[in-house]
């Protein structure tokens, strides 16, 4: 190596010099794009973390009006059973009453 002219030693440094620089700044370059990568993951993950809290809200809504519309129905069905029943029995006690009158008036003046 001796041998060489200090110029074409001199312009090989240079070349290396820049060579480093350049990847120096082509790592800089990789690392500003991890980061914006990195930034750009974590808005997605947000914007489908809402998007899925969303649907599971709609869904979720869905199944409680599915179940209160059955809920009523079932309790509206029950209500008017229970209100024919309860007509049922009125009747049949009205229906008794006066007999019912007349055996305790018979039994208390056999007394």
């Amino acid at each position: 190596m001796s041998n060489m002219p200090e110029s074409k030693i001199t312009g090989i440094i240079k070349s290396l010099n820049l060579l480093e620089e350049d990847m120096d700044s082509l790592n800089k370059k990789a690392e500003d794009m991890k980061k914006q990568l990195n930034v750009k993951a974590l808005s997605e993950i947000d914007s489908l973390l809402e998007k899925t809290r969303e649907m599971a809200t709609k869904e979720a809504e869905i199944t409680i009006n599915a179940s209160k519309e059955k809920a009523t129905t079932e309790s509206a069905k029950i209500t008017q059973e229970g209100e024919a029943k309860v007509s049922d029995l009125q009747s049949k006690i009205d229906a008794g009453f006066d007999e019912a009158v007349k055996n305790v008036v018979s039994t208390i003046l056999k007394t």
